[in-house]
């Protein structure tokens, strides 16, 4: 045990875990964490909860009664991932008390089906806080050009949101835009903005994998000494962004009726290529006002071995640039490879929400009672 987790929270990172399931919630794993590892918060997707509700038989019960009331399997997924989610919110609840609300949150992720669909979107963010019904709810919506103006709308509502699948600078930019505009909507409805919390899911990983495969094609020698820089140098301007525009005037006027600012969030931490350290994209990530949402062999990496050594981004901005810059003359073009990576990313949760379906289903079969 090291004290690298509690350095890293000392140090303005909220440490969420990107993992869910009903075992984790009913084995009291879940509080241990948040007890022992300084984890306070709570990340889902349509991936963790196929690999979830697949694995095991701690579902079967609630499985059991759904299969004999008939209901469809899109229902039977919303209740089974809308069940684990308030639990562990009910779990996590003294942390989101402690904090204000700024920790404490578990959330879960819109039909990724409807990214592209702005109004199904806010209808679905809607049921989704309807249904879990706890305060420390984040409903995850993508950034997809859909979806930038169901952010508006939703946060607009009231309701706490975590955007997911950025890849882009100029995305990015554009969540904020939303996240403001939405809060500019809920004062002008007379609605307490110091309850509306939201984090931008920056993700960090798949950058590197995207373009060192790129990098490895070229395979010069001046290709192979920029692998791996590209996912923390796209976060790191990232954070010079969050600084610039949560220091505006239009965001102060804000502030002073009440608003939080939306942190961004490290998402994709897990490192996926193991000729690098396994803890890139925590310890090389930190600054004050983050989260980053870890898979929990990051996290115990992290804890075991993870050495936090303060700011690691501010200041880092002209050699973050300067990277981004040698790709681009490289011929790598980062409009592209951002596009991929969203596009990728909306089908890589679709076809998870798929498998799930398909899953679900066949375990409402099997438990369906027998008629007669």
């Amino acid at each position: 045990m090291t004290d690298a987790l509690k350095r890293l929270s000392e140090e303005g990172v909220a440490i969420w875990l990107d993992d869910l399931s009903r075992k984790r919630i009913t084995s009291g794993n879940l509080a241990e964490l948040i007890d022992q590892q300084h984890v306070v918060g709570v990340t889902t997707n349509p991936t963790i909860f196929q690999k979830a509700i697949s694995q095991g038989d701690g579902y079967d019960q609630q499985l059991s009664d759904l299969a004999a009331r008939k209901v469809t399997v899109e229902e039977a997924i919303r209740m089974i991932t809308t069940a684990d989610v308030r639990d562990a919110a009910d779990i996590l609840r003294p942390v989101f008390d402690a904090t204000n609300g700024q920790d404490g949150r578990v959330s879960i992720e819109v039909d990724p089906r409807l990214a592209h669909n702005e109004h199904a979107t806010v209808a679905e963010a809607k049921q989704l806080a309807w249904l879990v019904d706890r305060p420390n709810t984040l409903i995850k919506i993508p950034a997809t050009m859909a979806g930038i103006p169901a952010i508006s709308e939703v946060i607009g509502l009231g309701i706490s949101v975590n955007v997911t699948l950025i890849f882009s600078l100029e995305r990015y930019r554009a969540v904020m835009d939303a996240y403001l505009t939405g809060l500019e909507k809920a004062k002008e409805r007379g609605l307490d903005l110091s309850k509306i919390h939201s984090v931008a899911s920056f993700f960090v990983s798949r950058v590197d994998t995207e373009i060192d495969k790129r990098l490895d094609g070229i395979g010069t020698d001046e290709a192979k000494a920029l692998r791996g820089k590209a996912a923390l140098a796209n976060a790191r301007l990232a954070y010079q962004a969050y600084e610039e525009v949560f220091s505006s005037d239009r965001w102060t006027a804000l502030e002073r009726a009440g608003a939080n600012k939306q942190r961004p969030l490290w998402a994709s931490t897990g490192v996926k290529d193991p000729a690098y350290p396994d803890t890139l994209y925590v310890t090389e990530l930190v600054a004050p006002n983050t989260v980053n949402t870890m898979p929990e062999a990051t996290l115990e990496a992290t804890d075991d071995h993870g050495e936090i050594t303060g700011d690691t981004i501010s200041g880092t901005y002209e050699q973050a640039r300067a990277d981004l810059d040698a790709l681009e003359r490289l011929g790598i073009a980062y409009d592209d490879v951002v596009q991929v990576l969203e596009d990728e990313g909306v089908d890589k949760f679709e076809a998870s929400w798929n498998d799930l379906l398909k899953s679900t289903q066949a375990e409402l079969e099997r438990l369906a009672p027998s008629e007669g």
